[in-house]
């Protein structure tokens, strides 16, 4: 399954006009956490377990536009916590599809079924549901029961209803092959529009020892794209090679700014090193050199936020790697 050929256009022509302006570092998604009130525990999440002291605030709608327009990147990644338990979610994803950017609202799917009638199909706009492992361990690491179930009807009803829907999957530790590809032929038969695969991120905030090293994912992932004609991966063919150990990237942290009530979060959506009141501060007076494969909390990140912008700019300069691209779009495979 590759990017629709309205957010193809959409991204190669805003890539092609900052490269043509000679601007090297430029932000490609807008991780925008409204909100950190969440119906959920999930015992890998950070989100909660960081922010514990703000759960109580929020960012309003005006903030949030505000920020989508600092950051003018094509596509805005709705998080959290949960996105929809805020008030304003539907102006804030209308006002964001008003301004013809693609908005992936984040969502564990418990509130979906009811929330479907305040938004309207678009090709601007997917819900993107977290689901890691079939209903059993799923439900284990939601830490609540029919939490899988509840997910798998909201998406079939979504889809019946006309919107894109894609699925998230993080591999760890505990997750196994069989089972994850069970769960991808259950997707399937919905059927979902695209499945993103992950190695999960080692937060500071989780004490837990679920996450794959560097050498664990390349070995799961290459078993993992084996089979991939059998299922939508949405993740492009470079990433894919990357999270298979056959391509090096390095990170490009600031492809996907984060903004939430404490501020733009320094110096990605995975790290905090703080927060600043306005995104220029963020994007000119950081440091990047001081991260990636130098910074040893960036050792064993293979995580797509910060490289699928690396896989994007390696695209456009590698040219098997632009057809690959190019067939990927086209066709999926």
């Amino acid at each position: 399954m590759g990017f629709s050929r309205q957010l193809s256009i959409s991204l190669s022509k805003y890539i092609a006009s900052q490269k043509l302006r000679g601007i090297k570092r430029f932000p490609l998604v807008l991780m925008l956490e409204p909100s950190f009130k969440c119906n959920l525990a999930c015992s890998g999440c950070g989100r909660i377990r960081e922010y514990r002291d703000i759960l109580d605030r929020s960012l309003s709608l005006a903030e949030c536009l505000a920020a989508v327009e600092e950051a003018g990147a094509p596509v805005v990644s709705i998080t959290g916590g949960e996105p929809l338990i805020h008030p304003q979610i539907a102006q804030i994803v209308n006002g964001i599809i008003a301004r013809k950017q693609f908005v992936n609202l984040c969502t564990n799917g418990l509130l979906l079924k009811e929330s479907l009638e305040k938004f309207a199909p678009s090709p601007y706009l997917s819900f993107v549901l977290h689901l890691d492992n079939l209903a059993e361990a799923h439900d284990s690491f939601a830490g609540r029961p029919g939490v899988f179930d509840t997910a798998l009807e909201a998406m079939k009803l979504a889809r019946a209803r006309g919107f894109q829907v894609l699925v998230n999957t993080t591999f760890y530790k505990t997750s196994r092959l069989e089972e994850i590809t069970r769960l991808f032929d259950i997707l399937n038969a919905i059927p979902v529009n695209g499945i993103m695969v992950a190695p999960g991120f080692n937060y500071e905030a989780v004490q837990s020892d679920v996450f794959l090293s560097r050498s664990e994912a390349e070995v799961t992932f290459r078993k993992l794209l084996a089979l991939k004609k059998r299922y939508p991966l949405y993740n492009t063919p470079v990433y894919l090679d990357f999270l298979a150990g056959s391509r090096p990237l390095t990170c490009s942290p600031w492809s996907t700014p984060t903004r939430n009530p404490k501020g733009w979060k320094r110096p990605c959506y995975l790290l905090t090193d703080g927060h600043v009141s306005t995104y220029r501060e963020l994007f000119w007076e950081t440091d990047w050199s001081q991260y990636g494969e130098k910074n040893p909390r960036c050792a064993g990140c293979m995580v797509h936020c910060g490289f699928e912008g690396s896989a994007l700019d390696h695209t456009l300069r590698s040219p098997s790697a632009f057809w690959r691209t190019l067939t990927w779009t086209l066709t999926g495979r």
